[in-house]
């Protein structure tokens, strides 16, 4: 059965037409400009507001980085000679993706609590989400506002407050979502003793 040379170059066409879109769909630009005035919305009405950095940055010595090394070359070391590639190739990659998440540089984060939920950037937290909230303060290293959210797949969000006044913060949020005490997970726990 013979193509004609119109229906192929057709069918090349509606092939090309769909791996090649444009980055935006056409509703995609209103919604966009939808989540911004409703963002905008939340914003004019904002009660307390700071700025953090996405994430806290640990200083490391060369015994740091270097201990890291050792311990992963023993890992290494060990899947080799138990004949476990997979393994070594799984740690090596751990190895690398952790080095390159080390040398990331934190955003700029601003944060908004409004009488709606807090804003993070331009993501929204609202309080009807909410199951409670809980400040971690004991300065100078652990600053945190944890809000447990009733989302099974992330629990718990947790927002640096820095040099912010937690009492200011504790009773802005009291009006809305109860306080109940979190516990610091294993995971925080663990990146705050090996500084990661």
């Amino acid at each position: 059965m013979k193509i004609d040379l119109k229906t192929r170059q057709k069918k090349d066409e509606q092939i090309k037409q769909f791996f090649v879109r444009k980055k935006k769909e056409p509703g995609e630009e209103f919604l966009k400009e939808y989540e911004e005035s409703v963002i905008d919305d939340y914003d004019s009405h904002s009660l307390f507001q700071w700025q953090a950095a996405e994430f806290e940055v640990f200083e490391r010595s060369r015994k740091w980085y270097l201990a890291a090394a050792l311990i992963l070359t023993a890992i290494v070391s060990y899947a080799v000679y138990t004949n476990s590639p997979l393994m070594a190739i799984t740690f090596i990659l751990i190895g690398v993706v952790g080095y390159i998440h080390l040398q990331k540089k934190p955003k700029g984060l601003t944060f908004r609590i409004t009488h709606e939920g807090v804003i993070v950037n331009r993501e929204i937290y609202e309080f009807n989400n909410m199951h409670s909230f809980w400040i971690f303060y004991e300065p100078p290293h652990i600053k945190l506002l944890s809000l447990h959210m009733k989302g099974k797949f992330v629990p718990y969000i947790h927002m640096p407050i820095h040099k912010e006044d937690p009492v200011k913060i504790r009773e802005i949020l009291l009006d809305f979502v109860p306080e109940v005490q979190h516990e610091m997970t294993l995971v925080d726990t663990l990146e705050r003793l090996f500084r990661l």
